[in-house]
């Protein structure tokens, strides 16, 4: 077994980090592969009794648009779940530690996949909490991977970046569940398979994870892991309590900026509140929710998109369900490259005066900047009616994603004091959740008012998308603001 100091902990962290990754790749994001399930559903008549017969022209149709509705809304509601219910997640990983959310999140998430496993099309309204549990217990997998970072210094931001590619990428657990069962396989024998890989979380938990958590800058001597000897909770507890106050007083502010008072913020006053407060957080909310929602109805409308565009042909929608699943393996090939975005200053040298905070900030506008653009693409891409076209919105959907995702954890790390990291990250993510909601209601304008033809609402999506470019052009500003003060304060002192 492995010691935790030295040598041992450097291979402890690897190997934590490598089952980290395949936790997150294996289970944490597979709500997002919501199409290629709802291939199967179909096909197994979950919500066909809302089916009904109809005349267009003179030809009788099968009109399932309500069928359509009760996946979307299903979708929805576990998309908005998996955000809005991070808020309390992260203040209960913040106060409780690592052990507690993952026990939680181990729960929620198997309870989800023997909703699906035991459900019948007599049953098809419990697939609503068994995509919600699904959701949330893997949005905890995720929250709770991404402090694995701290083990990795310099390479913090890659390694943040690399685990939410990998819960981007795990979207095609869906796609093979559909290929099994394309191959005769039951979909009851595949959720059960699932439930049970529940041990291997377990044995993570308790084994390769800290029970509170992994404090960053990373201090000397730091120990976790089952193999730390008695004093390991001890060893911990005083690490997070010192972590604690010298965050406080020592880490540096990512902006200075007025209060709701008109009063200066201190860099050793940077309270959750303050945090929450600032012009920072709210431009990056809108950052995130705007392109969130541009990739929330695409995902939970590409199956009666596809339809449309085929013209219901069902081995064309086949095909496009599966290439779009596929290219989402692809996630955690593309997450990395923002991280070595936002970690490519490491190990230069400062500008005289220049914290450590200021750099990263300044290294983090290319990859805010880049992730707005890509969305602007892939969102015009997704809104242009030629269906080969649509390879290149999945291509532009899956970059883009793992940007967004990626980018916006790795921002919030390197924004805020990492003691809000939990609440931060959680409180983003459940205001994001609240304007999510808005794919209901546009799925519905397209399903009714617009004859099933989503092009108006994807123009407007797209227009909406432009606003993700405040973000970064406000960081830009800030950080031109702190240079300028730099320089002449040390023309002051100098003189």
């Amino acid at each position: 077994m492995f010691g935790c100091q030295g040598d041992g902990l450097r291979v402890r962290s690897w190997i934590t980090l490598i089952s980290g990754l395949v936790e997150c790749l294996g289970f944490a994001g597979a709500v997002f592969g919501w199409a290629s399930l709802v291939f199967v559903l179909k096909n197994e008549g979950y919500f066909s009794s809302l089916c009904v017969n109809t005349t267009i022209n003179g030809t009788a149709v099968e009109d399932c648009s309500r069928q359509d509705e009760q996946f979307s809304l299903i979708f929805t509601i576990a998309s908005f779940m998996n955000n809005f219910l991070t808020l309390p997640n992260g203040f209960l990983f913040d106060r409780f530690g690592t052990t507690v959310a993952r026990l939680l999140g181990i729960s929620v998430y198997s309870a989800g996949m023997l909703l699906i496993a035991f459900s019948t099309t007599a049953s098809s309204i419990l697939l609503f909490p068994a995509l919600s549990f699904i959701s949330v217990g893997g949005i905890l997998f995720l929250m709770t991977n991404i402090q694995v970072g701290n083990l990795f210094g310099t390479h913090r931001s890659t390694i943040i970046t690399l685990y939410n590619g990998a819960f981007d990428s795990s979207s095609a657990v869906f796609l093979i569940i559909k290929l099994l069962f394309e191959d005769g396989v039951s979909l009851r024998g595949c959720f059960v398979f699932m439930a049970c890989c529940s041990v291997i979380h377990l044995f993570r938990t308790f084994v390769l994870m800290p029970r509170t958590h992994i404090p960053y800058p990373l201090p000397e001597n730091y120990t976790y892991g089952i193999n730390c000897g008695g004093t390991q909770d001890y060893t911990i507890a005083k690490v997070d309590e010192k972590n604690i106050q010298t965050s406080l007083a020592e880490e540096e502010v990512a902006f200075t900026e007025s209060s709701p008072q008109g009063q200066n913020t201190n860099k050793s006053e940077r309270s959750f509140k303050s945090c929450f407060l600032s012009w920072f957080f709210l431009w990056h909310l809108l950052w995130l929710s705007v392109m969130q929602l541009r990739h929330y109805l695409f995902i939970g409308t590409l199956n009666p998109m596809l339809n449309h565009l085929t013209a219901g042909d069902p081995s064309l929608v086949s095909r496009y369900t599966n290439a779009f699943a596929f290219t989402q393996l692809c996630g955690i090939l593309c997450a990395p490259w923002n991280g070595l975005l936002m970690d490519r200053h490491k190990g230069k040298s400062r500008e005289p005066g220049q914290s450590e905070q200021e750099a990263d900030l300044k290294a983090a506008i290319l990859s805010l900047s880049l992730t707005a653009l890509q969305c602007v693409l892939f969102s015009v891409c997704a809104a242009t009616p030629i269906l080969p076209l649509q390879y290149l919105t999945f291509i532009l959907q899956v970059l883009n994603r793992s940007f967004l995702y990626g980018g916006n954890a790795a921002f919030i790390s390197v924004a805020f004091p990492s003691i809000h990291f939990g609440k931060l990250y959680g409180t983003v993510m459940a205001l994001s959740a609240v304007v999510s909601l808005l794919q209901y209601p546009c799925f519905a304008l397209i399903k009714g008012t617009l004859g099933g033809d989503p092009l108006y609402v994807n123009i407007g999506l797209t227009v909406l998308s432009l606003l993700a470019f405040i973000n970064p052009l406000y960081v830009y500003l800030h950080c031109r603001r702190q240079t300028a003060q730099r320089r002449a304060s040390n023309k002051t002192s100098s003189s």
